[in-house]
């Protein structure tokens, strides 16, 4: 984690990261001025409360309530030597708890990763650069000499050629690649998530048999989301970028609105038109785009080479961020390598999805066909003597598609988890399966896996595709877990040279029916892809263009981000219309508008009923607002404050909204109740004084929104890669 450092006033110092501001300063016997915490003492407390928090990770995870519990933390300085130190952690525990527990509580916090990382012995580099904003050197601890060659199957570079280059092109673009977690629970199972330092937002995980192979595949997965778009899907990316010469790609075509709203001509092809509107309902405004929100530029489309014939057809980006998500997009060695992965993706969620929806019981993998891949046989020996069985399962259908599944079971909570995996190697497929499993995940993370039901209802619900698309949380039918299967096992094999890999992919897709869309992508210096499948690869349902549309944002952006400096009757036409959309109350303003808030502020947290209350506020509406103030201490979760905020807002509006009762009679205990200052916000909202408490003042240049600005700087780094090879 990168963490930046600004020199204030005397000896006071200011460490930004992520979301967070931290402020340290030096005793006055020091010089300083005593009013925060110095750095040594943060360590102190890091180490204090990584401890406590594995405690209370351990006791949540049996019901162990931790009231009574108390954890201290001494440092023992040698007199002869001030860097020797010893730390000394104890912890009073109530006598209920059983000795079992009174261990496992003590073993927990051995497992602390500050108390980890010193005992280990961390290495410190001190270097000067020219600027930090500029330097872009990966922060990646593996060893990546290129003389150490590592090939696997379905790569035609080893690992280590494959990491540098990918590390130099995200360096070439000024992005500093960090990686924020490694997981290597079991053997031959390696997980990583890595970001962008200046951009946390930009973040992707990968997962491999071994520490290198999972680095490419994360690496690979930036790779491929810095050119799909995808870490900047159904985000504003700003006023500047909407009116440059491109929004998204040089290629990029802009169809202008019609007089009466129909589809303009030359975009989409009748095979799209007959799947994306089946019922002629898709209108051209539907179709405008969420990231540039740019109404008098039209529909902004993005070139696509058709499989079949190699014609180019005009796909609108709301389509494909609406329906696709990150399905079907890739990144490799070489375009075939990207077109494989691409293509075996989207067969994977495919069938993944088939084989859940039908409820489709999977042969079991015959053991001695597992024998033949001992490291795979390792990993899942791992977890079943951690008590968690595993079935291998080929998902193939009958040899149709290369498609492999690994589910495992959790006794302690009734819990499964369906993992799948695809490619043409059969054990790419299967080593897929089982590292997606675990990818991120620890032992207590498997804890919170869905237990397996019979109501084929909840199985077949198109949000339930999309659980299991996004982290494969969703729900499985307990007839997946019958021993009579519906299908022979077959040993498939679809594996030869990249380019014959793909040959026979696209061959399945159209003994199917489908025809597929290609997208490459070059201009960043790695081969690139997308590859779009209609009525086969979307994640979402093409009724979402209509009725769920990501660009309902460009009903009420503007507005709430100059909410401050809306007039009355501005600020009602806003609520009618949100009313009249009969969105969801409890969708946050985050999603609604596209606009990365900082989650640790009142933005963070807002949702469109909240902002319906502070509107009532504003505007007078009191008896409204007490209505919705109930719903939302009733239902919301917010923050403590928050909470706290609106309680005093209710009582306040009860006794203003009685006509026997007097507010001045009760300020005094409301006070002692919930403080001078929330007391004056309060009074001061219900009487038009302070309106929109908490928010801070904005606009649609996106003043103070840190967190965004640094998101809008990373796409701004792509768009300038994009131009410069355009030759723009």
């Amino acid at each position: 984690m990168e963490i930046k450092v600004n020199y204030l006033d005397n000896l006071r110092l200011e460490a930004k990261f992520d979301d967070f501001t931290v402020i340290s300063d030096q005793p006055i016997r020091y010089k300083g001025d005593g009013s925060a915490p110095g750095p040594f003492d943060y360590f102190l407390a890091s180490s204090a409360m990584c401890a406590a928090y594995f405690v209370k990770v351990y006791c949540a995870a049996r019901d162990i309530p931790t009231d009574n519990i108390r954890l201290a933390h001494n440092n023992i300085v040698d007199p002869e030597n001030r860097y020797k130190q010893q730390f000394k952690i104890q912890i009073e525990l109530p006598e209920s708890i059983s000795e079992k527990d009174r261990i496992g509580i003590l073993r927990s916090i051995d497992r602390c990763t500050v108390k980890k990382v010193v005992q280990t012995g961390p290495e410190f580099v001190v270097e000067a650069v020219e600027s930090l904003a500029q330097d872009a050197s990966a922060m990646i601890m593996v060893d990546t000499d290129e003389n150490n060659q590592t090939f696997i199957v379905g790569k035609d570079l080893p690992l280590e050629k494959t990491i540098a280059n990918m590390t130099q092109q995200l360096a070439d673009l000024g992005m500093k690649i960090e990686v924020s977690s490694w997981r290597n629970i079991v053997p031959n199972v390696w997980s990583l998530h890595i970001r962008d330092a200046a951009s946390p937002m930009c973040f992707t995980n990968g997962k491999g048999s071994s520490k290198e192979s999972a680095l490419c595949s994360a690496l690979g997965e930036f790779i491929e989301r810095l050119n799909c778009n995808f870490f900047y899907n159904d985000q504003f990316l700003g006023e500047d970028i909407a009116n440059a010469e491109f929004v998204h790609y040089p290629n990029e075509k802009w169809f202008e609105l019609t007089e009466d709203d129909s589809l303009p001509a030359g975009m989409l092809d009748d095979y799209c038109l007959d799947i994306f509107n089946p019922d002629g309902e898709l209108q051209g405004s539907h179709l405008i785009d969420t990231n540039s929100g740019n109404v008098e530029r039209g529909i902004c489309c993005i070139p696509y080479t058709r499989h079949s014939d190699g014609e180019t057809v005009y796909i609108p980006s709301n389509i494909i961020e609406n329906l696709f998500l990150s399905n079907g997009m890739s990144a490799g060695n070489n375009i075939f390598e990207a077109q494989v992965q691409c293509l075996s993706e989207i067969f994977e969620r495919a069938v993944k999805r088939q084989i859940i929806e039908q409820e489709i019981v999977l042969p079991d993998v015959p053991k001695e066909v597992l024998a033949k891949y001992p490291s795979i046989v390792a990993g899942i020996d791992g977890l079943e003597q951690q008590g968690f069985p595993v079935l291998v399962k080929d998902a193939s259908l009958g040899g149709q598609f290369p498609v492999m599944c690994v589910t495992i079971m959790n006794p302690k909570t009734g819990g499964v988890f369906a993992s799948f995996g695809a490619h043409p190697s059969f054990e790419v497929a299967l080593e897929r399966s089982l590292t997606e499993l675990l990818q991120g995940r620890s032992f207590e993370g498997l804890n919170d896996i869905p237990k397996p039901t019979f109501n084929s209802m909840a199985v077949s619900e198109p949000e339930n595709f999309v659980e299991h698309f996004i982290d494969s949380t969703g729900v499985i039918s307990w007839r997946f877990f019958s021993s009579k299967s519906e299908y022979e096992f077959v040993e498939w094999d679809f594996s030869g040279t990249n380019e014959q890999e793909c040959e026979t992919l696209f061959g399945i897709l159209a003994d199917l029916g489908k025809e597929a869309y290609v997208a490459k992508f070059d201009h960043l210096g790695a081969s690139a892809c997308r590859i779009l499948v209609p009525d086969y690869s979307e994640v979402y349902p093409v009724e979402d263009l209509i009725w769920d549309n990501t660009n309902k944002a460009l009903h009420y952006r503007e507005d709430i981000l100059n909410i401050h400096q809306l007039s009355d009757d501005q600020l009602v036409d806003l609520y009618e219309r949100l009313e009249e959309s009969q969105l969801d109350n409890y969708i946050d303003i985050i999603t609604l508008i596209g606009i990365e808030f900082d989650e640790n502020t009142v933005w963070g947290q807002l949702t469109i009923l909240e902002l319906k209350i502070l509107i009532c506020l504003a505007v007078g509406e009191l008896e409204q607002a007490i209505e919705l103030v109930g719903e939302f201490l009733q239902y919301n979760d917010n923050t403590v404050e928050r909470n706290l905020f609106y309680q005093a807002v209710n009582a306040a509006l009860e006794v203003t909204l009685d006509e026997e009762l007097e507010l001045d009679d009760f300020i005094f205990n409301f006070k002692r109740m919930f403080g001078d200052e929330v007391m004056e916000n309060v009074v001061g909202s219900i009487n038009g004084e302070v309106k929109f408490y908490g928010l801070t003042p904005t606009s649609m240049k996106l003043e103070g929104l840190d967190r965004h600005l640094r998101l809008i700087d990373s796409y701004k780094k792509l768009h300038s890669a994009r131009k410069k090879a355009a030759g723009l």
